[in-house]
C-alpha cells in the first residue's frame, strides 16, 4: 500500500511540474498585460517601466525559475487588474466554489446511485423507462442552457428561488458559508442542480450498465442457487462490485465540477474561483490565470490520489498485483 501511494505521489509531482511549465508558457504569450493595465494611450516610457517592474524583460528561463520558486512559497504574484496578492484572492473565492461543487457532486452521486440501481433491477418498468428517457436531457443539453431554463422557470415564472448571487453568508473566520442562512441555501439550489444534472445522468447510466453486467455473472447465479435473498444478492454482492468503476468516475467528475464550474458561475453570477478566472481572461491578468491552472491541476492530482487509494482498498486484484511485483 505504501509503495503504491509513493508511486502515485511521484507521478503527481511530475504532472504538477508539467502543468506549471505549460501554464507559464501559454499565459506568457497571451496578450499584453502592460497594455491591459495602462491602456493603449500609455507612453513608451511608462510601458517600459511597468514591463521592467513586472519582470517581463527578463529571459524566459529566469522568469520560469522565479515563477516556480514563488509558487513553492505560495506566492503567485500580484494581480495586474486588482493590484492585490493572488493567493488571498483565490482563497476568498474558494469557499463558494467548493460548497457549490460538494453539493453538486452529492446530488449527482446519491441521485445517480438510486436511479441507476432502480433502472438496473427493474429495467422494463414504466418508471425505469421514464428515467432513461429523461436522462437524455441531462446528457444532451449544454450546461448554460439548463441553467437558463431553471432560472426562467423557478426564478422568473414561479419566483421561488433567486436567479443570481450567493445570498447572505456567514463569516466563520477562515471560511464563509451560505449553508447557514435561508437566502444562502436558496441561492445554492439552482446552480447546484445545473452543475449536477449532467454528472447525475452519467453516474446513473454507469451504475445501471455495470450492475446489469454484474447481475449476469456466474457467481450471482450461484448465490441465487444457494437460496440467498434478492436483497442480499443485489446490495451485498452486485452493488459492491459495481462501485469500483463508480468510485473512479465520481472522483474525476468532482474534479471536473470544480474545474468547469466556470459556465455555471458565470450564468448565476456566482462569486467563485471560476468567475474570477473569467474576469482574469478578459483583462489578461496572467498571475490569476496561471494560479488557477495550477489550482485545477492540484485538485485533479489530489482527487486522483484519493481515488487510487480507494480503488486499491475496494479492488482485491490490486493487492494481488502489488504482492506479485514485490515478490
Amino acid at each position: 500500500m505504501l509503495f503504491f501511494i509513493l508511486k502515485r505521489v511521484a507521478q503527481s509531482l511530475i504532472v504538477m511540474i508539467a502543468v506549471a511549465l505549460i501554464s507559464f508558457i501559454v499565459f506568457r504569450y497571451v496578450g499584453d498585460p502592460v497594455a491591459g493595465m495602462l491602456g493603449q494611450d500609455a507612453s513608451i516610457e511608462d510601458s517600459a517601466a511597468l514591463r521592467d517592474r513586472l519582470g517581463l524583460n527578463e529571459p524566459v528561463l529566469a522568469q520560469f525559475a522565479r515563477f516556480v520558486g514563488n509558487t513553492l512559497h505560495g506566492n503567485f504574484g500580484i494581480s495586474y487588474r486588482l493590484q492585490e496578492p493572488v493567493l488571498p484572492l483565490i482563497l476568498s473565492r474558494l469557499p463558494a466554489t467548493l460548497e457549490l461543487a460538494m453539493l453538486s457532486v452529492t446530488i449527482a452521486l446519491v441521485g445517480g446511485l438510486v436511479m441507476g440501481i432502480l433502472t438496473a433491477l427493474r429495467p422494463r418498468s414504466p418508471v425505469s423507462m421514464t428515467i432513461m428517457t429523461l436522462s437524455l436531457i441531462g446528457v444532451s443539453l449544454p450546461t448554460f442552457l439548463i441553467g437558463i431554463g431553471l432560472i426562467q422557470l423557478f426564478a422568473v415564472k414561479l419566483h421561488w428561488l433567486p436567479s443570481f448571487g450567493r445570498g447572505e453568508v456567514v463569516d466563520l473566520g477562515w471560511w464563509t458559508t451560505g449553508l447557514l442562512t435561508s437566502s444562502g441555501l436558496k441561492s445554492l439550489v439552482l446552480p447546484a442542480l445545473t452543475l449536477a444534472l449532467f454528472q447525475l445522468t452519467l453516474i446513473m447510466r454507469l451504475v445501471r450498465s455495470e450492475m446489469l453486467e454484474v447481475l449476469r455473472q456466474d457467481y450471482i447465479r450461484f448465490a441465487r442457487a444457494r437460496g440467498l435473498s434478492e436483497r442480499t444478492i443485489n446490495f451485498r454482492h452486485a452493488l459492491k462490485n459495481t462501485l469500483v468503476p463508480v468510485i473512479t468516475i465520481t472522483g474525476l467528475q468532482l474534479g471536473s465540477i470544480i474545474a468547469f464550474a466556470i459556465i455555471t458561475e458565470t450564468v448565476f453570477q456566482w462569486p467563485g474561483v471560476g468567475s474570477l478566472f473569467v474576469q482574469a481572461v478578459q483583462f489578461v491578468d496572467v498571475p490569476i490565470m496561471s494560479a488557477y491552472m495550477l489550482f485545477i491541476a492540484l485538485v485533479f492530482v489530489v482527487i486522483n490520489l484519493i481515488v487510487d487509494a480507494l480503488y486499491y482498498l475496494v479492488d482485491p486484484r490490486l493487492h494481488a498485483g502489488s504482492l506479485k511485483n514485490a515478490g
